[in-house]
């Protein structure tokens, strides 16, 4: 696990955003193709405008989110519209996109359909993932009931529908173990309040009271954080 400190968020949008650059086209020039999973959030606003300039083959890229409010598409608090709003313009217009909402009433009755996009993907070139001042990250939230399940890296579920409880809306979030079926792994870090509640997960080590606690402990994916003040 290594720490790299920024003066700023915007300088750290800038080095996020070369190093996501830099990780998908390896993955293009090893595979023919990469894939990138999101976060939503205010947090990475900064670094999706950064991306959706880079030049890269963005017609080899493909999209997808860590977790999604259930939620339309055109909701204010709908991640795939801030992903389409911030990230898919400009040069990154040219990615393809697969969203983890799809037209089932509820998470729930919706999982089957997600389960199935998320396993047509394979492997994973990079996941940026941030986490809240509670500790959770992706939709991975504390005393969700089916919290364990997410957190289960003996599950062959790649997502599955959750009731954050402290926060609006049913979500649907990827698991653990599939988070974690990644060439390589970020934590996108802004603010002190946020990295106290880090140094604080890593202090207590309960997966189940800090839910990002899982992500600094596991040794299956190499993982990065990225933090600026």
């Amino acid at each position: 696990m290594e720490l790299k400190r920024f003066g700023s968020a915007g300088h750290l949008d800038l080095q996020l955003a070369a190093f996501v650059g830099n990780t998908l086209s390896e993955d293009i020039r090893r595979f023919g193709q990469a894939i990138l999973v999101v976060s939503g959030g205010r947090t990475p606003i900064g670094l999706f405008q950064e991306l959706a300039c880079l030049n890269i083959d963005w017609a080899s890229v493909t999209v997808t989110l860590a977790d999604e409010r259930w939620v339309e598409d055109s909701h204010i608090d709908s991640n795939a519209k801030l992903v389409r709003e911030n990230l898919l313009v400009n040069r990154a217009k040219a990615a393809k996109f697969v969203p983890l909402k799809n037209d089932e009433k509820t998470a729930a009755i919706g999982q089957r359909i997600c389960a199935e996009r998320l396993d047509q993907l394979g492997k994973f070139s990079l996941v940026v993932l941030g986490m809240g001042e509670d500790g959770h990250t992706a939709s991975l939230f504390r005393n969700s009931p089916r919290l364990d399940l997410g957190l289960d890296l003996g599950s062959t579920q790649p997502c599955i529908a959750i009731d954050p409880v402290a926060a609006p809306h049913e979500r649907m979030t990827m698991t653990l173990p599939r988070l974690l079926n990644s060439q390589k792994l970020v934590l996108h870090i802004v603010g002190e309040n946020k990295f106290k509640m880090l140094e604080k997960a890593k202090t207590v080590a309960d997966v189940f009271r800090y839910p990002v606690y899982a992500l600094l402990q596991q040794k299956t994916t190499p993982i990065e954080i990225f933090y600026a003040p």
